[in-house]
């Protein structure tokens, strides 16, 4: 399976201006193949495809056109404006609203890749050689396991990063019996099928305060200035700091529980619509979606079974299969049928439990 590792990197002044040359580059070919395609189909009609554009790159790079030191990486920013035009016309065939691919700025092209590692890109100790830039200071804040594929370079808040994307076997935990149910909330982060509850971190509400500040800033300059791309930086850092903390949460519950529960159920929620309505700030701040997907590789890494359920109905239903219907501020369940009374979101985990175990086949 794959897996990526994100590294800081530390270039000296001479090696930041040419990581920042070659994203330039890269993103002067994407802008080049982009416009290509947009006037071979106006004035021809013709329909440019990858290898149309990737024949050119030898001549171009001859003729001292391109900067970009590895054809490699040549070749997958190519790959990227593809890969853009094909999920155009997938979602345009589809009927959902597409965005026709648009050019990128130079301040907002934060990446490139380098899709052959050997060719361009090499680890040694605790330098990173990337062609045309040299070898780069980076910080092995823990050992890189398994076959390196790809190395992505990334500009983020001003700071440089280094991502491999790495080949590497899974490795079952040892087995276990306990299973457990999953219900994620806004009062709790999430709730378990044994009434453990998940404290709702909120990190996003707790540095409002400080965004709204940034923000303020940012508007306040003039667009275009010096002055303005300083305090976008500074906004950049805030949204970052939340959304480290964010993933740090995550990953730690996440591991928490496929190290402990060999069978986890999880609702299979439209968490996008969820997401849109009065309640959204509150959900995006909870990132359900990326929870889940942190949940998924880890448990399939460890050879655990997780199953989504359909969550139709399992907040207004009894463990005895009556209906209780409830109100959103309706925090408690009260069943009139059998007389269970409990926490709503307990009762919703364990409901969860057992439509996941039905799924598996197990009782």
């Amino acid at each position: 399976m794959r897996k990526a590792y994100k590294y800081r990197l530390f270039p000296t002044d001479a090696q930041h201006q040419a990581l920042e040359g070659q994203l330039g580059e890269a993103c002067r070919l994407y802008n080049a193949a982009l416009q290509e395609r947009r006037d071979a189909y106006k004035k021809n009609g013709v329909s440019l495809n990858y290898y149309d554009q990737a024949n050119q790159l030898k001549d171009i790079r001859a003729a001292g056109d391109l900067g970009l030191a590895n054809f490699s990486a040549s070749q997958d920013i190519l790959r990227r404006v593809d890969k853009t035009f094909k999920a155009f016309f997938r979602r345009f065939k589809a009927g959902i609203k597409a965005g026709y691919p648009r050019f990128k700025s130079r301040r907002r092209f934060d990446s490139y890749t380098l899709p052959s590692y050997g060719d361009g890109c090499r680890l040694a100790g605790t330098r990173l050689y990337l062609q045309g830039v040299g070898h780069l200071k980076v910080k092995l804040h823990r050992p890189v396991d398994g076959a390196i594929k790809t190395v992505t370079v990334k500009r983020e808040c001003g700071k440089w990063y280094a991502c491999f994307s790495v080949e590497v076997a899974a490795e079952a935990l040892p087995e276990s019996d306990a299973r457990t149910g999953i219900d994620v909330g806004l009062t709790s982060f999430a709730t378990l099928s044994d009434g453990t509850e998940v404290d709702n971190p909120r990190y996003y509400q707790r540095a409002h305060a400080t965004l709204r500040l940034a923000q303020r800033r940012v508007a306040r300059r003039k667009r275009g200035g010096k002055n303005r791309r300083k305090a976008v930086l500074l906004l950049q850092k805030v949204h970052a700091t939340i959304k480290n903390q964010r993933t740090d949460f995550q990953h730690k519950v996440a591991r928490q529980l496929v190290n402990t529960y060999g069978v986890i159920a999880v609702e299979d929620l439209n968490i996008k619509g969820l997401a849109s309505g009065m309640l959204a700030r509150s959900v995006n701040d909870a990132g359900w979606a990326a929870f889940i997907a942190k949940l998924t590789y880890k448990a399939a890494e460890a050879g655990r079974q997780l199953v989504h359920v359909n969550p139709c109905g399992t907040s207004q239903a009894c463990l005895c299969g009556a209906a209780v219907p409830k109100t959103l501020g309706q925090r408690w369940h009260q069943c009139s049928a059998c007389g269970l009374s409990a926490a709503r979101d307990h009762v919703s985990a364990q409901l969860i439990l057992g439509l996941g175990l039905s799924l598996l086949g197990l009782t």
